[in-house]
């Protein structure tokens, strides 16, 4: 078993390494098709090696995509973890999961989708916060939650997100509450969307696309990097309350996920189909976690932005790695030791944002 080693990484020269951002973006756009303009340097994006020949791919998994794939903006869901409004619906097909602790050590996820398109229902959706609000507007995605905290609202509204509200917005022809989940986990754990919903109502001004693609700055490749040390099975625990486990599926290539909610254990399944939900990397990105000062609510306060230590697991391997994001009109970057990019691998990722004392194990 091994622990979080707690000597810092080194960060010498990294805060001067020219960074890819997710792109710049012109919210004052309003009309379809408007361009959004990246600035600064980009990292492109490694083709996957077995289908060189595709000239697209999804920047958010590195996988082969159609034409105009990556110019398209992705949805950013925000869904509940409470151990009884579970389990999530929608998720599996997720090309990106974050997962950050929110009031009371009870965790909620942020699932990313590049293409929403054939998604089908998702649920169910939550409230958001300031730092979940920061990563979304960093992707430039088109941001769904029912309600928010105050420090959510004041980010949404400074940066004019493109945002669907399901509490405060004129969306009910998007959402619905199903019966048995208030039955069972009570109205507030109950509420669905859909893709078929979603996309048929989606407001026009929404739909701007990026002009010449839109550079995440995530490279890819479906060799492992060189460094790793072999690691099958990773604990991640957020708080008393949510513990992830992540174990390495030879067979797959895949990390089958678990959680510990309140004292038990809870497969990690897709509630539209009961599909165990697994993904090609795991990250584990650590940073300042601290509750609010004076909130009634609990409330936490996560850093996004600057830079940390990390993990990566990818194909059974353990990397050591450094996080930085220049931004809230960034994405994450991923570093090796020597402050280049590292390769995620070919396939979906789930990003834990755990504080700084989360004592992570592998084995």
């Amino acid at each position: 078993m091994n622990k979080r080693r707690w000597a810092p990484l080194l960060l010498t020269g990294f805060l001067l390494l020219p960074l890819a951002a997710c792109g710049g973006r012109d919210e004052t756009s309003s009309q379809p098709g408007s361009a959004s303009r990246s600035e600064g340097p980009s990292i492109s994006v490694i083709a996957p090696v077995e289908e060189p020949d595709s000239l697209y791919i999804n920047p958010l998994t590195g996988e082969a995509a159609e034409e105009g794939f990556d110019a398209q903006r992705p949805y950013a869901v925000m869904l509940n973890n409470l151990h009884k409004a579970l389990p999530q619906v929608g998720v599996s097909k997720a090309d990106v999961i974050y997962e950050i602790v929110a009031e009371g050590g009870i965790t909620r996820m942020m699932a990313v989708f590049q293409d929403l398109d054939g998604t089908g229902d998702l649920a169910c959706v939550r409230s958001a916060r300031d730092y979940y609000a920061s990563l979304a507007y960093g992707h430039d995605a088109i941001f769904i939650h029912a309600g928010g905290s105050p420090a959510a609202y004041d980010l949404m509204q400074s940066r004019n997100m493109s945002n669907i509200d399901f509490v405060n917005g004129p969306y009910y022809q998007m959402c619905w509450r199903d019966p048995e989940r208030k039955k069972s986990a009570g109205t507030e754990h109950s509420l669905f969307t859909s893709s078929e919903k979603v996309l048929e109502y989606l407001p026009e001004k929404f739909a701007r696309t990026h002009s010449g693609g839109f550079e995440v700055g995530w490279t890819f490749d479906r060799e492992a990097p060189e460094g790793g040390a072999q690691a099958s099975r990773l604990t991640v625990p957020f708080s008393k309350y949510k513990t992830g486990y992540f174990t390495y599926d030879q067979e797959t290539g895949l990390y089958q996920i678990e959680q510990h909610i309140n004292g038990k254990d809870v497969p990690y399944v897709d509630g539209a189909n009961e599909t165990p939900v697994a993904v090609s990397n795991v990250l584990v990105l650590y940073t300042d976690v601290n509750q609010v000062k004076g909130d009634d609510k609990g409330r936490m306060s996560v850093r996004t932005t600057g830079s940390g230590d990390g993990l990566l697991l990818r194909d059974g391997l353990l990397y050591e790695i450094t996080w930085q994001r220049d931004g809230e009109d960034s994405c994450y970057a991923f570093l090796d030791r020597l402050g280049h990019p590292i390769p995620l691998a070919v396939g979906s990722s789930y990003i834990n944002v755990v504080a700084l004392d989360s004592q992570t194990e592998w084995e």
